[in-house]
């Protein structure tokens, strides 16, 4: 399998998939470990290699605002295009994956039957390392699952250029976009990368008509800044409306990262900001009774409650409406 997305300079080539547009020679890899140049081409090594295959409430994306209550297929493979040093899957985002060519490969096919034969599964979902960088895996799996009926979603860093993400438009059904932080610096200094191309993603998936919820982890000292915070939900607000779903997520140490676990008050905090411009905002990786149930915005009437990945409809019409009131709240039940 070979990529479309590159071009040749001199004896190297460039990889286009995404904004680090690596200049790969002969036999090496680009920033994410699995594109390599191979004869003047992009190869993508983790073709149909799996890390992980597993039924997941769909909640666990998360995403709490499409097709809420069903399970979903999770696939996953190796490698990521960021470098991350709070990655929460760096056993799997952060090995070559030369260290693991023994793994057993998967036809796109095999995937679309594991999740036919899954019990009341509704769809797969493209996730726990980076999805983008398994590009051509995702896009053929993804156009198959779309002829048995099944939806797509992706879970991704939306660090992806334009032209291979509208590729992706045509199949995704639905994103989660991990918007790290709202400064160039901190996607610089903690990721190795950039946030205008997050945003531009953000913006595409919205403009498209797809469903979108954006997931922000909060790290003590390093995007806690109230100021910025604010700043990034409201631009959320004005640029993909009040109706966007935001997850606020609680930090703890991990991979190359020690700094203590992100104080609730904060999260909490955090939440009440959000709501002044946001209609949905949900606090993830802590257990709280702030931020877990879904209320229309207009009666404040109990649509959906949760319990860790419980999900129970309470005030939600076949339509996707709320029951008192009848105000839209869902396009996907």
């Amino acid at each position: 399998m070979e990529s479309k997305y590159f071009k040749k300079i001199n004896r190297e080539i460039q990889c286009l998939l995404c904004p680090n547009n690596c200049i790969i020679k002969e036999g090496k890899y680009g920033i994410c470990m699995v594109r390599k140049n191979r004869n003047g081409k992009i190869v993508p090594e983790n073709y149909g290699k799996v890390s992980a295959l597993h039924p997941d409430p769909i909640e666990k994306k998360p995403l709490y605002h499409f097709h809420p209550g069903q399970s979903i297929l999770s696939v996953g493979t190796f490698g990521c295009n960021l470098k991350c040093k709070f990655c929460q899957n760096y056993d799997i985002s952060q090995l070559k994956v030369t260290n693991l060519l023994n793994r057993e490969t998967y036809k796109t096919e095999d995937i679309i039957r594991i999740a036919i034969e899954m019990e009341d599964n509704h769809g797969i979902a493209y996730t726990y390392n980076e999805p983008i960088i398994w590009f051509e895996f995702v896009m053929e799996t993804a156009v198959k699952a779309h002829q048995e009926s099944l939806y797509n979603v992706m879970v991704t860093n939306g660090y992806v250029n334009k032209e291979p993400l509208s590729d992706l438009l045509e199949v995704i059904d639905a994103w989660n976009v991990d918007l790290k932080a709202f400064t160039e610096e901190f996607y610089h200094k903690y990721t190795k990368s950039g946030l205008a191309p997050v945003k531009e993603s953000i913006r595409s998936i919205k403009k498209a008509g797809k469903h979108l919820e954006i997931t922000n982890l909060i790290i003590p000292t390093l995007n806690d800044d109230e100021n910025k915070f604010r700043e990034m939900v409201k631009w959320i607000s004005d640029e993909t409306g009040k109706d966007t779903v935001l997850h606020i997520s609680r930090y703890f140490p991990t991979y190359r990262m020690n700094i203590q676990a992100t104080p609730v008050s904060t999260l909490e905090r955090f939440y009440d900001i959000a709501s002044e411009y946001l209609y949905y905002v949900f606090l993830g990786n802590v257990a709280t009774s702030t931020g877990k149930d879904t209320y229309c915005p207009e009666c404040n009437n109990l649509i959906i409650s949760r319990s860790g990945y419980s999900t129970r409809i309470n005030g939600l019409t076949t339509q996707g409406h709320c029951s008192n009131c009848d105000k839209k709240i869902l396009e996907h039940v």
